[in-house]
């Protein structure tokens, strides 16, 4: 009696594949980013206010928190 012993058949039940899910808050990010970016450079002075208002438009959810929490009286 021999008994064989393939790698083969074992990579091939070893195959993993990820899958992401739930990218919905990627989408709103991103209208959120646009929508900030457009108020606060249209709020503008100068070039320089423009700079730090993308700036401000990168970290909008901090604002939205931040707010948030103060008119909850956190």
């Amino acid at each position: 009696m021999t008994t064989e012993t393939t790698s083969k058949s074992s990579e091939s039940t070893r195959c993993r594949e990820t899958h992401y899910r739930g990218g919905g808050s990627d989408a709103v990010y991103g209208l959120g980013f646009i929508g900030a970016a457009v108020f606060y450079i249209g709020q503008a002075a100068g070039f320089w206010m423009g700079v730090l208002g993308v700036l401000k438009a990168i970290v909008w959810p901090a604002f939205l928190v931040f707010e948030a929490l103060k008119n909850l009286g956190a």
